[in-house]
């Protein structure tokens, strides 16, 4: 690395310093869902949407759709600032741009709650079936698969920044790994919901699922740590 790139990467990791913060507490809030562990909610962890959580006719609703909205907020303010301070190569802007859409799909998420739980209430899958639920149920679905494809566009390609760029050594590290694990929870959640909507079961939907968003978690802490390690170097 010459002088010049090496000065350019101090001044890219002060720009972007005041995300870390921000990021480390979306990843923190993204988590809330943990909290099943301690409290009674009802549904299967291994079984159920992790969206479910926050279904409108749930007596925790309120508190996990406002743990989505501030996880999303968080994440989208402090990708964004990263995304406007960061340097210009490709795959840090396209890494930084996945983010920001990641968090605001999922402040979207939190507005749009599913009406009731289909997984665990044949009634509400019937209706939904039918089409007799309301249209958020639908616009849920689609501000889901926004955000986890925001978020597998961040994770793998701030993974590769950081790999290609010599920078971020723990996330170039540990990325690799996570990337692997999160696309292979990912095509397990897909399997299991197409199954669930061809009436075969769940295939332990809710466990890929949450998989699927713990290791998203993972990875923030892990990208937030990196960047203040190597600012602090």
């Amino acid at each position: 690395m010459t002088s010049t790139d090496a000065a350019e990467e101090e001044a890219t990791g002060s720009r972007v310093r005041p995300a870390v913060v921000l990021l480390a507490l979306g990843a923190l809030a993204y988590t809330a869902w943990v909290l099943e562990v301690v409290v009674h909610t009802g549904l299967d962890p291994v079984q159920t949407y992790v969206s479910e959580l926050a279904a409108a006719d749930q007596p925790l609703g309120g508190l996990f759709r406002a743990t989505d909205l501030t996880a999303g907020a968080l994440v989208f303010a402090g990708s964004a600032w990263a995304l406007w301070r960061c340097d210009r190569r490709a795959w840090s802007v396209a890494g930084w741009a996945g983010l920001v859409l990641f968090g605001a799909a999922t402040v979207a998420d939190s507005r749009l709650p599913l009406s009731c739980a289909p997984t665990v209430d044949p009634e509400c899958a019937a209706r939904e079936t039918a089409g007799l639920v309301p249209a958020t149920h639908t616009a849920h679905a689609v501000s889901s698969s926004v955000a986890m494809t925001g978020a597998l566009v961040g994770v793998v390609a701030l993974t590769v920044a950081a790999r290609r760029y010599g920078r971020w050594a723990p996330l170039a590290r540990v990325g690799p790994m996570l990337v692997v694990l999160e696309l292979a929870v990912t095509v397990w959640t897909l399997a299991a919901i197409a199954a669930f909507e061809a009436g075969r079961g769940t295939w332990s939907l809710g466990a890929g699922q949450r998989g699927q968003v713990l290791l998203v978690a993972v990875w923030l802490g892990v990208l937030s740590y990196a960047v203040a390690r190597e600012n602090r170097v």
